[in-house]
C-alpha cells in the first residue's frame, strides 16, 4: 500500500510541479521476472523509475540508508535490500536471483555508482551475471534532466523537466559453464548499449564514440 499511493503522489506532485514525460511503457512486460537496466544520474531515479513503470520494483540500496530504524522499516517496506558499496556482497545477488524466480522486477544501474558528470560511466558486470543466471529479460530505460534533482527537497519540489525513454525488452543468449569476468564485462557493455542508444548524445558518455558501439556486437 505505502508503494502504490507513493507511486499515485509521485505522479500528481510531478505532474503539477515538474514537466516529466515517460515514452515507451507500452514496451513493459505485463508479468513474468524483469530486470530493468538504467543509467543512474541522481537520487532521484528510483522513485522516477517507480512512478514511470507499472510494475512493482525492487533495488538495492547502500548500507547507510539502514542507518536507523524508521529508514530501515521504510526502505525494506518499499523493496529495497542493503548492499556494500564495492560489489561484493554476494547476499544482494541471491535476493536479485531468488526475486525473479518469482516472477518479480529488479532495478540494476549497471554503472554501480550516480554519474556526477551526467554521461555514462562503463558498465560492471554484474548486470550480466544475474540476466545469465536468471534468463530474464531485459529492460534497457534511458533516464534523463533528473541530475538537476539535488537533495531531498528537490525530489518532492522538483520544478524542472526530466523524462524517461524505455526501450524493447531483450535477452541475453545462453551460455555454457561458467564465463569468465571479459566475457561478463563484453556482455554487460552490450546491454549498457542498449541504455546508450535511448539517450541524447551528450549522456552517452563511455558509450557515445562509434568505435565503442560496435566493439560489443548485439544483444539478441
Amino acid at each position: 500500500m505505502l508503494y502504490s499511493r507513493g507511486r499515485g503522489l509521485a505522479l500528481v506532485d510531478w505532474a503539477l510541479l515538474a514537466r516529466f514525460h515517460v515514452q515507451g511503457r507500452e514496451a513493459v512486460p505485463p508479468k513474468g521476472p524483469l530486470i530493468v537496466a538504467a543509467n543512474h544520474l541522481s537520487n532521484a531515479d528510483p522513485p522516477v523509475l517507480v512512478a514511470a513503470i507499472p510494475r512493482k520494483l525492487h533495488f538495492v540500496g547502500k548500507r547507510s540508508l539502514f542507518s536507523n530504524p524508521i529508514s530501515k522499516a521504510f526502505f525494506q517496506h518499499v523493496g529495497v535490500y542493503p548492499t556494500d558499496r564495492d560489489g561484493r556482497d554476494t547476499s544482494a545477488l541471491v535476493w536479485m536471483l531468488s526475486l525473479l524466480e518469482r516472477d518479480q522486477v529488479v532495478v540494476i544501474f549497471p554503472e554501480g555508482t550516480r554519474s556526477k558528470e551526467g554521461a555514462l560511466k562503463q558498465a560492471r558486470p554484474g548486470v550480466a551475471f544475474v540476466a545469465l543466471k536468471s534468463g530474464a529479460p531485459i529492460l534497457p530505460v534511458a533516464i534523463t534532466g533528473t541530475e538537476k534533482i539535488r537533495g531531498f527537497w528537490r525530489i518532492a519540489l522538483p520544478l524542472c523537466a526530466f523524462q524517461v525513454k524505455i526501450g524493447e525488452p531483450f535477452t541475453l543468449p545462453p551460455m555454457e559453464g561458467e564465463p569468465s569476468r571479459e566475457v561478463l564485462q563484453s556482455l554487460s557493455d552490450m546491454i549498457m548499449q542498449r541504455v546508450a542508444a535511448l539517450l541524447p548524445e551528450r549522456y552517452r558518455g563511455y558509450y557515445g564514440s562509434p568505435s565503442t558501439l560496435r566493439s560489443g556486437g548485439r544483444p539478441r
